[in-house]
């Protein structure tokens, strides 16, 4: 069975442009001209990922986001901002999109954003757990998979006494590549970090994508770590799996 993909956007040439890309990587392809039909579309359909522009008339794409995640709080929604348009990105982002691609698209960029989309709906289909704990001779590391959430709260407050336990000089936050988060799961990582800065700890961050990077410093969360990789990366060998 194909993967299932819905295009959304109000300019034609960009949904042309769309199938002939998203056809290479082996999806079926749905396309909208607009959010109300894209919202159509995705109740008759129920395609696994939404790929929506963000300005377009009858509906836009963060009210297109809200109302897919009523519907459906797992699908995996990217967006399409802007050159530079941090601000709708982190709009779209605390509303639990799965990722933002900018204008005009770059292959490399849909290419990651799709990957982390079937990513993170391999391990909701396959339950796996998306925290864990492991260790390297200098350092405790948190791997991070999926979304980080509200619901993140009690598995990372658990993970990060483990790593407490096994006091190394250093604890990691390794974002795997499929790794994301919202508005919530940026408050609790401040909290976080907050915390263990209190503490004295030295806490650094491994692993961002350019766009979760880009995210982190505009939030404030960049300040709080000690560093980011290199060198704070672990032997990847040395990640649990």
């Amino acid at each position: 069975m194909e993967k299932r993909i819905l295009v959304i956007d109000d300019e034609q040439p960009t949904l042309n442009m769309f199938r002939l890309l998203l056809a290479a990587y082996g999806y079926e392809i749905l396309t909208a001209a607009n959010g109300a039909e894209g919202l159509e579309a995705f109740e008759r359909e129920r395609p696994g990922v939404v790929l929506t522009d963000i300005k377009m008339p009858v509906m836009d794409g963060i009210e297109v986001l809200k109302r897919i995640k009523e519907i459906d709080p797992h699908a995996e929604v990217i967006v399409i901002t802007g050159h530079g348009d941090m601000d709708l990105a982190i709009r779209a982002l605390n509303l639990d999109a799965t990722d933002f691609i900018n204008k005009p698209v770059q292959r490399l960029a849909l290419s990651q954003a799709l990957k982390r989309a079937e990513e993170r709906i391999a391990i909701a289909k396959s339950k796996a757990e998306e925290i864990s704990v492991g260790d390297t001779p200098d350092a405790a590391v948190l791997t991070i998979r999926g979304s980080v959430t509200a619901r993140s709260e009690p598995f990372l407050a658990r993970a990060m006494e483990r790593a407490r336990e096994l006091a190394k000089p250093k604890i990691v936050l390794h974002f795997d590549d499929n790794a994301s988060t919202n508005g919530a799961g940026l408050a609790l990582l401040t909290q976080l970090l907050l915390e263990a800065r209190d503490r004295g700890e030295r806490v650094c961050i491994a692993g961002l994508s350019d766009n979760f990077r880009k995210v982190f410093e505009v939030v404030g969360i960049a300040k709080l770590v000690d560093a980011y990789e290199p060198p704070c990366e672990p032997p990847m060998g040395q990640l649990p799996g």
